[in-house]
Order: C-alpha cells, then sequence, then structure tokens
C-alpha cells in the first residue's frame, strides 16, 4: 500500500498536479534515537505530592491511602484474589468488541464511501442508532444474551463501530480529486483506483479512528463489567467501592491507566507504521 502510494504521488509530483512535500524535521526535543523524559516529569509529582500527603496525614486514609498500602493491596490481589483472571476477562472483551466492530465499520465504511446508495441506505438507521448511548442498550442486551461476556463484547462493539465507520467515510470523501484525475489518466480499474489511491488517501482517517476507538473500548469495559458481571476490572471497582476498599479501588485504576496507555501507545506505532510513507509536521 505505501510503496504503490509513493509511486502515484511521485506521479503526480512530476505531473505538477499536486506540490513536492517539504521535508520533515528530524529529531525531537531531545534529539532523534533519545528517549522522551519530559512525560515522566508529571506524574513522578503526582506520586511525590501523594506521598506526602499520605505521610502527612493531610487526607484520611479511607479517602486515600499511601502508596505503599496500595502496592501491597496490588500484591495481595494478585495472589489471593485472582486479579490476574479478572484482568484476563477484561482484555478478552475489550479485544474481541474492539476487532468485531472496527472490522464491520471499516467495510461499511468503505462501501458507504464508495457508493451514496449504500451511504442513503444505511445512513438514518446508523444516525439514530449512534445517537443511543451503548449502556443504555446494556439493560436490553443482558435480557437477550445474558450478563456474561457476549453481551458486553456487543455494548462495547457497538460503541466502537461508529467512530471508525464516519471516519472511514469521511476519509474516503476526502481524497483530493487530484488523485483520481491522475488514476483516469493512468487508465487505472475502479478496484486498482479502491486499492491503490482510495484506501491509502483515506487510512490516516481510518489510523486515527481506530486509535481512539482502542481507548474508547477500554475505558467502556469498567462500565459495562460494574453495572453487569461478576468478573473483570470493572467487577473489582464497583466492589471496592461499595466496601470502601480504596486502596484496591487505586490498584484496578492504576491498573487501568496503564494499560490505556499501553493500548495507546501500541495503536501510535502502528499508526507510525502504517503512515509511514505519509509526510507530515512532526512538531
Amino acid at each position: 500500500m505505501a510503496n504503490t502510494s509513493d509511486t502515484i504521488e511521485a506521479a503526480a509530483v512530476e505531473a505538477g498536479t499536486v506540490d513536492r512535500p517539504a521535508p520533515r524535521f528530524a529529531g525531537g526535543l531531545f534529539g532523534a534515537g533519545r528517549p522522551n523524559l519530559i512525560g515522566l516529569i508529571l506524574p513522578f509529582a503526582i506520586l511525590v505530592l501523594w506521598q506526602t500527603a499520605a505521610a502527612n496525614k493531610w487526607i484520611d486514609p479511607v479517602f486515600l491511602p499511601a502508596p505503599i498500602t496500595v502496592v501491597t493491596a496490588f500484591w495481595k490481589m494478585l495472589t489471593k484474589q485472582h486479579l490476574a483472571f479478572d484482568f484476563l476477562a477484561s482484555i478478552s472483551i475489550v479485544g474481541q468488541a474492539f476487532l468485531y466492530g472496527s472490522v464491520a465499520a471499516i467495510i461499511l465504511g468503505i462501501a458507504a464511501g464508495l457508493s451514496r446508495k449504500v451511504e442513503q441506505f444505511f445512513g438514518p438507521t446508523f444516525d439514530t442508532i449512534r445517537h443511543i448511548p451503548g449502556i443504555a442498550w446494556l439493560p436490553l442486551i443482558v435480557l437477550w444474551l445474558g450478563i456474561g461476556a457476549p453481551a458486553k463484547v456487543l455494548v462495547i462493539a457497538k460503541s466502537v463501530f461508529f467512530p471508525v465507520f464516519l471516519n472511514t467515510l469521511q476519509g474516503i470523501r476526502n481524497v483530493e480529486k487530484n488523485y483520481i484525475e491522475l488514476a483516469k489518466v493512468l487508465t487505472l480499474t475502479r478496484w486498482q483506483l479502491v486499492r491503490k489511491v482510495i484506501v491509502p488517501a483515506a487510512m490516516p482517517s481510518i489510523m486515527v479512528s481506530l486509535r481512539y476507538a482502542a481507548g474508547l473500548a477500554w475505558a467502556l469495559v469498567v462500565v459495562a463489567e460494574g453495572l453487569s458481571g461478576l468478573s473483570g476490572l470493572g467487577f473489582l471497582i464497583f466492589r471496592a467501592q461499595g466496601l470502601l476498599l480504596t486502596d484496591q479501588l487505586l490498584v484496578c485504576m492504576v491498573i487501568i491507566g496503564l494499560v490505556g496507555f499501553a493500548i495507546d501507545r501500541s495503536m501510535y506505532v502502528a499508526q507510525k507504521r502504517v503512515l509511514k510513507w505519509k509526510q507530515g509536521y512532526d512538531g
């Protein structure tokens, strides 16, 4: 995809239909290839402030236990309360929901982007369903499927579907006419036009939506498990809230934050790899 896109864009540059892209800036704040440590300053400051507040008893431990208490609670949950099982249950639900929702969204988004009739057929129905929050569907879906994993997967997949679908559709509609005209000059077939021009040009929008949807799915699993479920990180959070186990509550929150960060970074790396052909401003 990338090589073909490079070839088409190079041909367009030579033909004078598009401007030659400006060179990208090399290096970052600390120079190319060096780790970016500036992002660690704020988390470290928060940790120091947290420890200081706990040591000086500025806040009641019931509301904010000390960091060492949270670490102890983490070890207890990991060794005696099957934290790993709950974590894997949440990851499994998120993975399935993201896969099903994003694949369906990309397929239908491409179809709607290529055909006005397809967009008009699905548009009114999708626009109506899109405005009903996923959590509003949960009670009904639980009646259909029970409180097991399939109900949560369906609710989260619905929430994943629409941002990916809309960005895929909009990405295709925003393809520059210069590329389409050049493809006609090169006498590309319809399939070649879609595969070599339209999809690569829409890929930045698709990748951004996938990155957003992955984070959204991970956030929603907490709510879905908390409202209907007997396992998972969301269930642990709501249980800890009910029993005033603030240390366990913070353990789950930290895990959710770190895993969410890892998911976002992974999607960012995938985005950079898929779009390595794209020239842009690095900041």
